[in-house]
């Protein structure tokens, strides 16, 4: 049959050139262009916090057992009959988990009955597997939540392998995010050792065009134009924060690794010893293990001061990093998953490192916080009282659980929301996280001596 694991639902900055960005929002679609290699997503060995309660099977429908049999004068020749009935088990598998396992009972206001009439009568007149995968797109789609995302075999596949940090694509070695009303990408990392990093490009540079084609399109990312074989070089029409554009020559080569946490260490007006580290995603299962290493490192040359968490372009990832990251920081319950079935706690086992419990935190946040990222800074500020700075998140904390199906194929279906352990009645989902002191800052248009986020932060410390 299928199995399931669970992540939240995610919005992640794009590797280029290789690369693309497949978000868990439908918002995916304008800001991400899913034309290459997609973002990291969970392997296939990440086991659940935990599991489905069963429900009633009084809503599942067998394959072979239902009143409306495929017509056999209607199929096209083309379609084999074999094929028919292996897109109507898949689908069944689809239909019968979002009927029992979505969050919302009323299907968020959808005719579910209905939806499995129609959609079984189109699968029973014979499609292509290309029209296939791309009517179970439709299918999850049509819930409305903008969250909840249907995956095709080779999609699912290829996720698995970035989940792991195991980045294996030819490209530049840069994660961007998108500013589609500027018409451009903006980097938020550069890979250590990669060809971006040796040509000098720098995090918050922004890319432009590509081999003069502007790098936005009327339909979002042409990251079509950045690919091509191991060797080849592209000019991309680069611009730095307050700079005129400039062209600059860089070499496809292979990329392999984790996803990066860049860090380093300021120092604030005063002379207090800060460490800095911008988290990207929960969803490379080395990130975690990272966050340790940096801490030890920050603090083996002297005593830390404080923290800050740069959490403005974490778009969340699998429950699993968030929580191994979470450890260093709180321990503990921090709240509650809730779905339809039940009330689950969420409990941190905490991870000393070097004082990293006691530590002073600042966390940032803004419109690129979502999902885990939300929950990750929210239960910071609620259970460690650290400081948030920046602007308020949107509000994306359904959690997403992964479900597999006989194919191949994957769902990341709403089935949860997350409820703070100090304050049951807020919705985050409704309200966002908001930070305690509001400052606006834009990615592109900053570096990281003259961002304003960062300055209050130095600043905040020093009052303490």
């Amino acid at each position: 049959m299928f199995a399931h694991r669970k992540i939240a639902c995610i919005l992640i900055p794009i590797v280029l050139l290789t690369m693309a960005c497949q978000a868990a929002t439908r918002a995916w679609q304008a800001a991400f262009n899913p034309s290459d290699t997609p973002a990291p997503r969970p392997s296939a060995t990440l086991n659940p916090t935990f599991s489905p309660t069963e429900t009633s099977t009084s809503t599942r429908r067998p394959v072979t057992e239902t009143a409306s049999s495929p017509p056999t004068a209607t199929l096209r020749p083309t379609v084999a009959a074999t094929q028919i009935r292996r897109h109507l088990r898949v689908f069944e598998e689809i239909w019968n988990t979002v009927a029992a396992e979505y969050l919302y009972e009323d299907f968020n206001g959808v005719d579910w009955d209905a939806v499995y009439v129609e959609y079984r009568e189109r699968i029973s007149q014979g499609l292509s597997d290309e029209e296939f995968y791309l009517a179970m797109e439709e299918l999850i789609s049509g819930l409305g939540d903008e969250h909840s995302l249907f995956l095709n075999p080779e999609a699912a596949r290829e996720e698995d392998a970035q989940f792991a940090g195991e980045y294996d694509y030819v490209g530049i070695g840069v994660l961007n995010t998108l500013i589609p009303e500027k018409r451009k990408v903006s980097i938020v990392l550069v890979f250590p050792g990669s060809p971006a990093e040796e040509a000098g490009l720098k995090a918050h540079d922004s890319i432009l065009a590509v081999d003069g084609a502007p790098i936005l399109g009327e339909d979002g990312l042409r990251s079509n134009l950045l690919r091509g074989p191991e060797g080849t070089s592209v000019v991309l029409t680069v611009q730095s924060p307050g700079e005129a554009p400039r062209e600059v020559r860089v070499e496809r080569r292979s990329i392999r690794g984790a996803t990066p946490v860049p860090y380093e260490i300021l120092i604030t007006p005063s002379g207090k010893r800060i460490g800095y580290l911008l988290l990207v995603t929960f969803n490379d299962i080395t990130i975690h293990e990272q966050v340790g290493d940096i801490l030890r490192q920050m603090s083996a040359s002297g005593r830390l001061d404080g923290l800050i968490i740069d959490n403005r372009q974490n778009g969340g990832g699998a429950d699993t990093v968030m929580k191994g990251t979470l450890a260093y920081f709180a321990r503990g319950t921090v709240g509650y998953f809730v779905n339809r079935q039940q009330e689950v706690p969420l409990n941190i086992l905490g991870h000393d490192i070097n004082g990293s419990q006691n530590l002073p935190i600042v966390v940032l946040i803004g419109r690129g916080t979502a999902s885990f990222g939300e929950i990750f800074s929210g239960i910071l500020q609620e259970k460690r009282g650290a400081y948030l700075i920046g602007e308020p998140t949107d509000g994306n904390v359904e959690i997403l659980w992964v479900f597999e199906f006989s194919d191949g194929s994957r769902i990341w279906l709403a089935h949860d929301t997350f409820q703070p352990h100090g304050n049951p009645e807020a919705n985050w989902e409704e309200t966002g996280i908001l930070p305690d002191e509001v400052v606006y800052s834009s990615w592109d248009e900053v570096t990281m001596e003259n961002d304003p986020v960062i300055k209050t932060a130095l600043e905040h410390f020093d009052q303490q």
